[in-house]
């Protein structure tokens, strides 16, 4: 059929995997229930991303029957063919992973964002619901008008300041309206292998440069995928519903978040701050993008140091003392 191949994966034990490809640790730092006799079928739309790879691996090793699938295989966008996709494929759960995720494309490409960001969350909710099937939605804090001073909580007014906000808050809306039984995963920053992100590119400009100016008026939750993907998991296997924010605890600035992981790698480089006008874009990014985990049915992830420790050490870049 085309779908992604099940990879083979190491269990080293309750908490750890080795992931093909990729030589390193990943551990699990969030308790993944096991299934019960019963075997449980996920499928993951957006596979081929950054965070679908990781959840489908994850999935795996705690004993879940995965379909790993991506374009051209489904095709989010055409309810009908969803539909029969997902019926084909008589899931028990969907962890919806796929997205435009083009911020500042967004803004000239609205309608195509809208098309798989809304319209299509719509539809794998639609479809889900049919079939009596849970859906779990990855969202994003950029469906928040970025300007408290607090964490926001789940129940915050959204407020999206740009395009790739408000077809993602068209989603969420689509997913909550279509599917009663629906869990809403807001995340943020988010970084992990298989995909461009902030801390690689830290890593790369630091081997060139002794100084980078960074944005430091934009505070958010860096979120590493190797948390993310396991709480996804287990949500995915609980009976929570609604909204949730799943994000690295704790707050930081960009211009932090590089110094950060220029410490972890044993690197002079400095960070040196600078205002969002340094860098004009055609999206405007919310100032504050930190989320508050107040919910107890839904798994709480570690602090953000801890994930970008954690991803430089599988990238082969963290230095020995750190």
């Amino acid at each position: 059929m085309g779908f992604v191949r099940h990879r083979e994966i190491q269990r080293l034990g309750p908490n750890m995997i080795i992931r093909p490809n990729a030589g390193a640790l990943d551990r699990d730092e969030v308790d993944v229930d096991e299934p019960g006799e019963r075997r449980r079928r996920m499928v993951v739309v957006g596979a081929l991303g950054m965070l679908g790879h990781r959840v489908a691996d994850v999935a795996r090793v705690h004993g879940w029957d995965v379909v790993a699938i991506d374009r051209p295989e489904i095709d989010i966008t055409d309810l009908h063919g969803t539909t029969l996709t997902l019926e084909r494929l008589s899931p028990t759960v969907v962890v919806n992973c796929a997205a435009f995720t083009d911020v500042d494309g967004a803004e000239e490409q609205e309608d195509a964002a809208l098309a798989v960001n809304g319209a299509g969350a719509g539809n794998l909710a639609r479809a889900t619901a049919a079939l009596g099937v849970r859906i779990v939605h990855v969202s994003t804090d950029y469906v928040l008008p970025g300007d408290a001073t607090e964490p926001y909580a789940e129940d915050a007014v959204p407020g999206p300041t740009n395009a790739y906000g408000r077809t993602k808050l068209v989603g969420e809306q689509e997913v909550a309206e279509h599917n009663p039984d629906h869990l809403i995963c807001r995340t943020a920053w988010l970084f992990g292998a298989g995909g461009p992100n902030f801390i690689d590119t830290m890593v790369r400009l630091a081997d060139d440069r002794d100084e980078v100016t960074v944005v430091d008026d934009q505070t958010g939750s860096p979120t590493w995928t190797g948390h993310l993907a396991p709480a996804l998991v287990r949500a995915a296997g609980s009976d929570a519903r609604g909204i949730a924010h799943t994000v690295g605890a704790g707050q930081v600035t960009w211009r932090g978040l590089a110094a950060e992981t220029f410490t972890l790698i044993g690197s002079d480089t400095v960070a040196t701050p600078v205002t969002s006008d340094a860098f004009p874009r055609p999206a405007p990014r919310p100032a504050w993008s930190v989320l508050a985990s107040t919910r107890s049915d839904v798994p709480r992830l570690p602090d953000w140091r801890e994930g970008v420790k954690a991803h430089l050490a599988e990238v082969g870049r963290l230095r020995e003392a750190a």
